[in-house]
Order: C-alpha cells, then structure tokens, then sequence
C-alpha cells in the first residue's frame, strides 16, 4: 500500500516537473510574437542605407504614392462580426482565401511622408516609433480557394469578382513599378492579422515601395498554448497559399514572385512549394518557369531538417529559381522546438560535424539552394534571437539587397565557409558590402 502511495507521489511529481518545464518551453519558443499584439515598433534602418548611401526613396514621388495606397493582404483566418476596434479577423481557420487592402498608420498619426522617411533611415532613432493598421477594406473571398465544403453563403455573386478586382489592382501597381515583381510575407506562429500586414509595411517601405507587397496572414493563435494547433494549421494553409501563387502567376502581370517565410511560417511556404513539385513532377522545366517564383527566402525556419530533405528529394527545388535558408546558432525559440520534437530544425546552425557527407557535397554542389549563417552578424542575438531578420540591420540589408538587386551572396558582402558549407558575415562585414556594391552595381542605381 505504501510503494503504491510512493509510486504515484512520484509521478504526479514528474507530471508537474514536465508541466513546468513545458510551460517555459512555450515561453522560449514565444519568438514569433510581438510585444504588442496590434502594433510593432519600427524595424532598424538595414546598414546598405548607411554604408553604401543607398536612397530608397530616390523616387520619392513615386514612393509616397504607393505608401498611400495601403498594404494588400490575403488571409484564411475567418472575419470578425462583431468588427472590433482591433481585430479584424479572428484567430480561427476560415477555410477560404479573401484579399483586401490595409491601411498603415506610423507613430501617433501625425507624421507625414517626408518625416517618416527621414526617421526610418535614421541608424539611431530617439524614440521608438509604433506601427498600427487604422483600416481594412476586404474584397471578398477568391473564387481559387472555393472548394466542395465550402459554406454556400461564403460564395460571392458574381462569384469571380473579387479575384477579379485583386488581380487589376496588383497589375495596376505593378504598371507604376520599376520591379514588375511581387513579394509575399508569410508570418510565423503567436501573432494575430494585424502583424504580418505591419511587418510586410516594413520590408516593403526599405525596398521603396518598389513592385507589389503582399502580407500572407494565416491563422495562428495569440497564445502560447497554441504552438501545436498552429503548427497544424500551417499545414493546412499551405494548400491555399500554393492556389495563390498559381493565381498571381496566370492572372496578374508579374515577372517574378519572391516569398519571405518566417518560423512556423517557413512550414506554409515549405509545404506549398512541395505540394507543387509533386503537381509538376512529370512536366517539362518549361511549365515549372510559368509559376515565376524566383527567391524563396526562409528565416528561422521552424522545419525538420529531414523533413526539407525528403521535400528537396521530390523535387522542391525545381519549383523556385533559388531557395535562400537563413540559420543561426543563437536561436533561442528553434533551440527550445528543436528540443521539442527531438528534431534538429531546418533554421538551426549545424555543427560541423553534424552533416553526412552526402549533404555537404550536395550543399556544395547545389546552384538553387543557399545556406546563410548569421551567427556573427551585428543584431542578430537580440531577444531570444528568433527575429534576426529584423532586428539586425546586417541580416535585413542581405535580405533586401537579394530580393531587389538579384545578386550573389559573395556580391553581397559575405564570405564562403566550404567546410560548414555556408555563406557567413565576415567582422570586415560593411566594409566588404560597399566594395562589392560599387564594383556589381551602376551608381544610378543607388
């Protein structure tokens, strides 16, 4: 009788140890969230506008126009009946695609165009300087996402016009632009709609409003108990974000189609570019370029490593002209997900000794697929070091010079680990990225 009392003291004492420990767990792993659910503090200026005295507004006229015209979005997330002050959109999967367009407000709403550019290339800003969404106009649900179980009353009549009007507002935008391209953020776990619009505003405001932006807001949930029904619900996203690029490919003007997928995000994108490799599996490489999607860059991506692996081994690669993969061994939250499901992630920085043979020598030979190693990159252990690809004005200029300037990582400053194999930022980092901008870019592009 007394083992039995013994015996069950002792494992509702694990249970509460486990439970302890997976309560920190989720608190690590709380990496994909803002510090305010509905506003973000303006990213730091990317260094290419200070050691290379970029403008990118040298076209400002044309700038400040595009900055007017609001932030275009798409999301799976159902709508909000009750139109709170905050969220327009809730926290549920809604099963089909709808597009609109968000309005962005900076600091208190007082500041205009030329102050808020002035501020947001400032390298040391005195105040911090919130971003919000003061609207949104939907335009309906797309007619692409409509499917058997879809609910009859979520049928626009007539029911092809909002893709309609989606598609002539992005070539309307795109007829303005020097870039004929469209770049798609696609957010990562713990956040509600709001935020993949602000941070979309951000990349799209320091490529100088250039192309088309558009915000992918999947449902994930403002929790941190939430981390394992998110997860599922990237999965089930990614059917609908692969129908939305092959919509933007056939039905809008674009040359090419960039996507930005951050942690649990890079499981959407991941899975969609897979799902189109098997769709694509037996067609000639001439039908894979009419999908246009040019750099897919990954960024503390939450993924198996081995997962990727068996996706590039279907073929992930053929779809896209070149995946970009972002690691760091400084990330907190990949560290605590890593340790989850025992699974070493795909955004993790890998010891040298970690790697098979076979995957260094196809990392080595591989002419589509990049590994970027920001490590020692200025910036990037800020927080739990899960936000790098904003919080170090290092790794944003990298990002930002290789989705506008299409160039190579040793043109871009960085320097060839053929031992890891990675690129990596060498200490003589700024200095490297204004010699190799000089000498690859014409000054009239700047």
């Amino acid at each position: 009788m007394k083992k039995n009392y013994v015996e069950k003291l002792g494992s509702v004492f694990l249970q509460c140890q486990f439970s302890l420990l997976f309560s920190l767990l989720l608190i690590g792993i709380n990496g994909c969230s803002s510090s305010s659910l509905y506003h973000i503090n303006i990213m730091p200026a990317p260094d290419i506008y200070h050691s290379a005295n970029i403008d990118p507004f040298s076209d400002e006229a044309a700038a400040s126009s595009s900055h007017d015209r609001g932030m275009l979005y798409v999301t799976d997330r159902v709508p909000d009946p009750n139109e709170k002050k905050y969220s327009r959109y809730l926290n549920e999967r809604g099963d089909v695609l709808r597009a609109g367009i968000a309005t962005i407000g900076l600091g208190d709403g007082t500041i205009d165009w030329q102050e808020a550019r002035k501020i947001s290339l400032l390298k040391n800003r005195p105040d911090y300087y919130p971003l919000k969404v003061t609207a949104a106009e939907e335009f309906g649900v797309l007619d692409f996402s409509i499917n058997t179980f879809t609910q009859t009353e979520f049928i626009p009549s007539p029911v092809s016009a909002p893709a309609a009007h989606f598609a002539e507002l992005i070539d309307a935008k795109l007829a303005v632009s020097e870039k004929k391209d469209i770049y798609i953020y696609v957010h990562g776990y713990k956040v509600v709609f709001e935020n993949p619009i602000l941070v979309a505003s951000e990349l799209w405001h320091f490529l100088g409003y250039d192309g088309v932006f558009i915000a992918y807001a999947w449902p994930s949930t403002p929790s941190r108990w939430a981390y394992f029904s998110d997860l599922e619900s990237a999965d089930l996203s990614s059917s609908n974000l692969r129908q939305m690029l092959k919509f933007l490919a056939e039905e809008t003007s674009v040359e090419r189609i960039h996507i930005i997928g951050y942690s649990a995000g890079t499981r959407v994108v991941g899975k969609a570019l897979w799902q189109l490799a098997l769709q694509y599996a037996a067609r000639p490489d001439s039908e894979l370029d009419k999908l246009r999607l040019g750099n897919v860059i990954l960024v503390g991506s939450d993924i198996d490593q081995h997962i990727f692996a068996r996706q590039i081994a279907d073929g992930l690669l053929r779809v896209a002209d070149k995946v970009t993969v972002y690691l760091s061994a400084n990330d907190k939250a990949l560290s605590f997900s890593s340790w989850l499901f025992s699974r070493d992630r795909l955004g993790e920085a890998w010891k040298k000794s970690t790697p098979k043979r076979e995957t260094i020598e196809f990392l080595r030979k591989s002419k589509k697929l990049t590994l970027i190693n920001v490590t020692g990159a200025e910036g990037s252990t800020t927080g739990n070091g899960h936000a790098y690809f904003r919080q170090s004005p290092w790794v944003s200029s990298d990002i930002l010079i290789s989705l506008f300037y299409d160039l190579a990582p040793e043109a871009r400053g960085l320097v060839y680990d053929n031992d890891y194999p990675a690129w990596f930022f060498p200490e003589d980092y700024l200095m490297r990225l204004k010699n190799s901008l000089s000498l690859n870019l014409n000054r009239s592009q700047f």
